[in-house]
């Protein structure tokens, strides 16, 4: 299987609503957000960056041939630092290290452009496949958070070794 890696265009921002879409049905707890919400958006923020190719913030993709079959969102902050989100793959292809594949590529683009860049991201508590992947991916806790502190998520850092 031929895993092509990259940002999306400007054409495939429908693409990417139905792949999100998808995310939000099937996980809606990893994401923080209802699917039945989303329906009634008209255009997502990340569509209208899409189009725009907006460089502070960007959706990569995961292809198989022509089929997007994951996603994953970078959004730059006011200071040296950027957040990960909206990290999917579809549940077939999950297991295939294609997750991975799509962080690597997100941090590689991010710090192309934006060079030392702090990379950060949350993960639900519980979710322990994100997790696992996040760490196998290099990233660390920043500090131990409870669900008091920081609601139902994990914050993790970029740190490589």
């Amino acid at each position: 299987m031929n895993i092509n890696y990259r940002k999306l265009f400007p054409e495939e921002r429908k693409i990417y609503r139905n792949i999100r879409l998808e995310s939000l049905e099937k996980f809606p707890a990893s994401f923080g957000a209802s699917y039945q919400e989303a329906l009634k958006i008209e255009k997502f923020r990340m569509e209208s960056d899409i189009e725009e190719q907006t460089v502070e913030r960007f959706v990569l993709g995961a292809f198989v041939d022509k089929e997007l079959i994951g996603i994953c969102t970078f959004v730059k902050d006011e200071n040296d630092t950027g957040n990960i989100y909206q990290m999917y793959v579809k549940k077939e292809y999950q297991g295939k290290n294609i997750g991975l594949g799509l962080i690597d590529a997100v941090i590689d683009e991010a710090r192309r452009q934006f060079h030392e860049i702090e990379i950060c991201l949350e993960v639900t508590h519980g979710n322990e496949s994100a997790y696992r992947l996040y760490k196998k991916a290099g990233f660390k806790e920043i500090k131990n958070t409870t669900r008091e502190e920081l609601g139902n998520h994990i914050t993790m850092k970029y740190m490589p070794e």
